[in-house]
């Protein structure tokens, strides 16, 4: 799978951030949670991002 950065929050690859993928979908880089109290099946975590993210995203029309 290719990754392309959209947007995120520092330079070094290690802050959350929004990538597109080569397959037509997002992929999110950001902290896992682990007590959310969700029964999630062993394939999928949920990651947490600042909003801000989500709004420079749309705000430059990067998604």
């Amino acid at each position: 799978m290719k990754l392309t950065r959209l947007v995120g929050q520092c330079d070094e690859g290690e802050c959350p951030a929004i990538y597109a993928t080569d397959r037509g979908t997002l992929a999110v880089q950001g902290s896992r949670l682990a007590d959310h109290g969700l029964d999630l099946p062993a394939h999928e975590s949920l990651v947490e991002i600042p909003i801000e993210l989500i709004r420079k995203a749309v705000r430059d029309n990067l998604i």
